[in-house]
This record gives C-alpha cells, sequence and structure tokens, in this order.
C-alpha cells in the first residue's frame, strides 16, 4: 500500500525528493549563527577562554578539583558551607532510604510526602510566616507565584535588574509589567501613581529581589513598605540570595530591616544557603492554597526528591543552632569588601556575601577569569546583558566555612591578576598587613566553624 510520503515521492523527480530530504528547518538557523554573531563569545572559544559550563571534578566547599587542579572557590552560592557537611549528607542519605530517590509525581497528585508537609511548616515557622508552599526550583517558585496571583487587568512593577525567573513569571502573567529603573523608588512611585490614576481598581503588584543576585545590593525594602502601602499593592520579595545570609537568624531581607509583618510575600531557593534543590514561598495561608491550585509550576512539576527535602530540613537544624556561621559570613563578606577596596577594584555598592570586581569589556573579563583560575582561584566571569556593556565582571561570593588563609589567597591572586591586566595598579602585598588585626580576631572562630 502507497503511503502519502511514496505518492508525493513519486510526484516529484529524484533530485527534488533529496532536496527536500535535506533540507533543515530555517528554525534552525539562528542555532548556526549563534557564536558566529556573538564575535566576543568566538573570539573566547578559540582562544581558550570560554568560562561557562566548566566540568567540577569535586566539590568540596571552599575547595574544588577542576582539570586535575585543586582551586580555592570564590563563585559559590553555598553560603553557609553546608553542601559538604556530614551533617546534611546524612540527613540525604536516611531519606533515600526511607522514601526512595523520588516522587514521580506533582504535588497536586501523587508527589505529596510528609517531608514536604514537615518542611513548609518548618519554614513558615523560620520565616516567621503563617503558611509556606515550596515549589521544585526557586525558579519555579518565583515564575509560578506571579503567573498565580497577577492576571488580566492586574499590573506588575518589576525593578529592571530583577532576577530572570521574576521576568519569565512576568511573561508568563496575564498581567501588564511595568519596569521601573533599578532600585529607584522615585520612578517606582511615579509609576504606580500614574497606573492608579489611570486604573484605580487594578491589582498591582511590586516584584523585587530581596539581594541582587549581581551587585550584592540590598533592596530599599523600608521605602518599598511604604510605597507598597500607599498605593494598595502588594509587595513580593524574591530572598534567594538573603534567606540564610541577611537578617536576625538568616531570615532574610525583610527581617533586615524588621519588616517581616509588612511585607506579605517573600519567595526563596533551597539552591543557596539550604545546599539543596527547590524554592518556597511564604504569606497568609488564604494566599498559599490559592497559589496551590492555581500555579502552573507548582501544580504540573514533579515534586522536590525526598533527599533535597531532608537537606533542607537538616539546613534549618544546622543555621538555628550554629548562629556564629552568620557572623561569620558577615564578617568575612565586610573583610573581602574591605580587601577589593583597598586594592583599587570596582566592587560597585555590595552589601552582602555577594560581591562584583567590575573589570570592563568582556574579553578582558574572559582573560581575567582564565588567569585568575591559572592562578588557583574560581570566580565566575559574568558577561551582558546580564551586566551593562563595559561593566563585564567577576563575581564573587563566599562562604561562611572560608579560612582566614583562603581570603587573603583570593585577594593576592585577584590583585596580581588586576595589575597584570591594568585593573588596578598596586600589588597585593599588603594585603595581609591590612587583615593582621581581622585574621587574629577571627582565626579561633575560623578553625571551629571550618568543615572538612
Amino acid at each position: 500500500m502507497m503511503t502519502p510520503l511514496d505518492s508525493r515521492s513519486e510526484r516529484h523527480d529524484g533530485a527534488a525528493t533529496d532536496a527536500c530530504a535535506v533540507a533543515e528547518p530555517t528554525l534552525f538557523e539562528k542555532c548556526h549563527r549563534f557564536f558566529d554573531e556573538s564575535t566576543d563569545y568566538s573570539q573566547a572559544k578559540q582562544a581558550g577562554l570560554y568560562p561557562y559550563f566548566r566540568m567540577i571534578e569535586r566539590n568540596e566547599g571552599t575547595r574544588a578539583i577542576l582539570n586535575g587542579r585543586e582551586v580555592i572557590m570564590a563563585g559559590s552560592n553555598n553560603y553557609l558551607g553546608l553542601t559538604s557537611d556530614p551533617r546534611v549528607q546524612e540527613a540525604a542519605a536516611n531519606a533515600i532510604k526511607q522514601y526512595g530517590t523520588g516522587c514521580t509525581g506533582s504535588r497536586f497528585l501523587n508527589g505529596t510526602l510528609d517531608l514536604h508537609i514537615q518542611l513548609e511548616e518548618r519554614l513558615a515557622r523560620f520565616m516567621q510566616a503563617p503558611a509556606c508552599v515550596v515549589f521544585s526550583t526557586g525558579y519555579m517558585a518565583n515564575e509560578g507565584v506571579i503567573q498565580a496571583l497577577a492576571g488580566k487587568g492586574d499590573f506588575i512593577f518589576s525593578d529592571k535588574d530583577n532576577h530572570a525567573s521574576i521576568t519569565a513569571g512576568t511573561r508568563a502573567s496575564m498581567g501588564e509589567t511595568i519596569r521601573f529603573r533599578h532600585n529607584d523608588t522615585d520612578h517606582l512611585r511615579k509609576s504606580l501613581a500614574k497606573t492608579c490614576q489611570m486604573h484605580p481598581q487594578a491589582g498591582k503588584l511590586i516584584v523585587t529581589d530581596g539581594v541582587f543576585s549581581m551587585s550584592g545590593v540590598i533592596a530599599k525594602v523600608p521605602e518599598l513598605v511604604e510605597i507598597a502601602e500607599e498605593f494598595g499593592a502588594a509587595l513580593l520579595l524574591d530572598d534567594a540570595h538573603a534567606c540564610g545570609v541577611i537578617g536576625p537568624g538568616g531570615r532574610g531581607s525583610a527581617a533586615h530591616f524588621g519588616l517581616s509583618e509588612r511585607v506579605p510575600l517573600t519567595t526563596g531557593t533551597f539552591s543557596k544557603s539550604f545546599a539543596s534543590l527547590g524554592g518556597f514561598c511564604v504569606a497568609t495561608r488564604d494566599i498559599v492554597e490559592f497559589i496551590r491550585h492555581r500555579s502552573a509550576t507548582h501544580m504540573f512539576s514533579a515534586s522536590m526528591p525526598p533527599p533535597s527535602v531532608a537537606t533542607v530540613l537538616k539546613c534549618l537544624d544546622i543555621l538555628e543552632e550554629e548562629p556564629e556561621r552568620l557572623e561569620r559570613l558577615w564578617d568575612i563578606s565586610e573583610y573581602m569588601r574591605n580587601g577589593f577596596r583597598n586594592s583599587g577594584f570596582n566592587i560597585w555598592t555590595s552589601q552582602s556575601a555577594v560581591i562584583p570586581v567590575v573589570i570592563g569589556d568582556m574579553l578582558t573579563c574572559f582573560r581575567f577569569w582564565h588567569d585568575l583560575l591559572e592562578e588557583g582561584v574560581f570566580a565566575n566571569a559574568v558577561a551582558p546583558p546580564a551586566v551593562p556593556p563595559g561593566q563585564s565582571l567577576m563575581r564573587t561570593s563566599f562562604m561562611a566555612t572560608h579560612s582566614n588563609d583562603e581570603l587573603d589567597f583570593i585577594l593576592e591572586k585577584f590583585t596580581r591578576v588586576g595589575v597584570k591586566h591594568g585593573i588596578v595598579n598596586r600589588n597585593g602585598a599588603a594585603i595581609a598587613q591590612e587583615g593582621e588585626a581581622y585574621l587574629t580576631k577571627n582565626a579561633a572562630a575560623a578553625q571551629a566553624n571550618a568543615q572538612p
């Protein structure tokens, strides 16, 4: 029996049939052009300077193995240093023994374990909120919460430097998005005033990172709270880089300013301070139940695997039992900011464990990254569009388990490479002298808190 395809082939000559068989969909043309159009990336790849998708063979917290070499890790979001903590690893292993490796379904159907309920109740208490819902990733939390809450006729006011997951949520939502200049509350106020005048009954959502992931800057939460209350808008803080990092007990950016009760929505991730994978949203019980039943990323994604949930629960135990980790992280962050500034680097206005070191153009940044890695330090090269043109940077981030010697090693190598590339004009010899008082003060704490 002749199929339609066979019939079509017989109606054309051989050449036409062959051409049809080898023709590639035009959809893929952009893929072939990608590196040709991205000239800097092409040059970086050809020169062996491409800094992305690098294989890490082993990760032990502050140390990692790349290409068979041990390097100091200065580019991890493992803020509390718990990914290699044996207590955390044991909790994950025990969860696998009891529950298996995965749930094979969404929370909505067969994917809710008693562990998930324990985590939601525990996290709500930790964040001092009425209720909590967890997601499979932090990205899904932001996308799903925004998509569920902001519908047709509503307006979303989003900081221009917000994380990509927030942008994804605004695009998935049926609401209209208005972006305000980064951390510019005057611009936000004007945008809200104009919208309220034209659409007085519309729902309004303000959304911002609590700590911005590239700059390490803390959002102006007190001003945002006042503006939200003035215009009857809901405020959502994404505390991916704030929970476990800032605020009393590590409770995030609202707690940092003593404003937890006046911020109705906080999201976060477990892939940083909590050494795992997943995300969450805390809010009132009605809001949480609404999100459970209306968020596509919650309803139609497989739930957090058991070892991931158990990991977060154990990390919460450790965070509450060992508050000195947060104190150590804060001291380290301040020391590194001072060290980079004293060496002549531009670190913008970092206020957290994320410290950007501005390099300049993309290729210089990639060369800096390469030479820094050769010196034994791993950090992250960040280029446009993640940062403005001409402001490519090395994104550094620090852990409570970094030793004093490791911190000074990082500063010394940054300064050495900075001098080589003309970013700074002094050597790193003074770093150890400038940090001598700090080293003496914190040596005992570092030894007590360091993990193998």
